[in-house]
């Protein structure tokens, strides 16, 4: 009987019978699934078949374990529901705050991590990195090898946290092999658990995410999603508002001031989508999309779900125009 074998980049039982099915591959000999293959080398993207619950059995079963956890978090996408993992995950946790290199180089990582620590989740430790830039990846393992214990380290996280590109930069720093997960900026990449030996002392196990359906990144195509990820640091563009004045984003969102005194909306969002101060009164476009209306107060962020957020000064009462599944939400201003 043939030993079964999983893809080195998803995860899934590879197997030969079945095209429509995951895990094919035209011969058990490869390594990755024909999925993974496409992504990886032509760019093409097939959605996972998995449904949230099965993620959430994935994150109750390694909590009835003892091993350490890392929980994996988007600095420009921060998840609403992040206290979902802690409290179903109660295993010893390092939170591990990616995509450093996407905020202005002017916000302090000790602010960055005082805003986490507010939150009184019991992490126990955290640390700022970016897997893209190499930073901060030997605080990040003296870390692990200080609260690990056992060989087994999970990593857990959202979809589209970098949880494969911190894994990939955690093998080429402290490993000898050539191995590499599957990364994709669409959602599910990483579809079973997948054991990467680093060395004889610790062992990382990457996890499927949860996927966040609120999150633009499902309503949008592959072109624009490309402009939607920042690549760089971003370079927020601030707007003096004034009630019945409007901001239009990549002829997809828009924002109507419609109640408040003079104030300073700043975006931050990727570098490459193009915004736009009207008149509110005289421009019609997007107002047919779902109208959300959000009382923003002092010390707020306006979020716009994987498209990034607004800082607004004073309080005001804004309109939002989108796709009705688009999820918008209002929070503790970040920056």
């Amino acid at each position: 009987m043939k030993k079964k074998k999983y893809c080195s980049g998803c995860g899934v039982l590879l197997q030969e019978k079945n095209i429509t099915q995951e895990g094919y591959t035209s011969s058990l000999e490869n390594d990755i699934c024909q999925r993974c293959f496409r992504m990886k080398n032509y760019g093409e993207y097939q959605a996972s078949t998995k449904s949230n619950e099965e993620f959430m059995e994935i994150l109750q079963t390694i909590g009835r374990k003892k091993n350490l956890v890392l929980h994996i978090i988007d600095l420009f996408n921060i998840d609403k529901d992040l206290k979902l993992v802690r409290e179903t995950v109660k295993n010893k946790m390092i939170l591990v705050l990616n995509k450093r290199d996407v905020l202005p180089k002017s916000v302090k990582d000790e602010k960055i991590l005082a805003y986490f620590k507010d939150m009184g989740l019991n992490y126990e430790d955290m640390v700022v990195v970016s897997a893209n830039k190499n930073y901060n990846f030997d605080v990040l393992y003296r870390m692990i090898m200080k609260h690990k214990t056992s060989n087994l380290v999970y990593v857990v996280g959202h979809t589209n946290t970098g949880k494969s590109s911190i894994i990939n930069k955690m093998i080429q720093n402290y490993s000898e092999s050539e191995k590499e997960l599957t990364i994709s900026p669409l959602p599910s990449t990483t579809l079973n658990e997948i054991r990467i030996e680093l060395n004889p002392q610790l062992t990382l196990v990457d996890t499927p995410g949860l996927i966040d359906r609120g999150n633009v990144v499902n309503f949008v195509d592959t072109s624009l999603l490309k402009k939607l990820n920042p690549k760089k640091e971003m370079k927020p563009k601030t707007f003096q508002m004034k009630p019945n004045q409007c901001l239009i984003i990549q002829d997809m969102i828009r924002l109507d001031y419609v109640e408040g005194e003079k104030n300073s909306f700043t975006l931050y969002l990727s570098n490459d989508l193009k915004v736009k101060r009207m008149n509110a009164s005289k421009q019609t476009r997007l107002k047919d999309l779902c109208k959300t209306t959000h009382e923003v107060k002092y010390g707020e962020d306006l979020v716009i779900n994987g498209l990034g957020w607004v800082k607004i000064v004073e309080r005001g009462v804004v309109e939002v125009y989108g796709d009705k599944d688009i999820e918008t939400y209002t929070r503790k201003s970040i920056i």
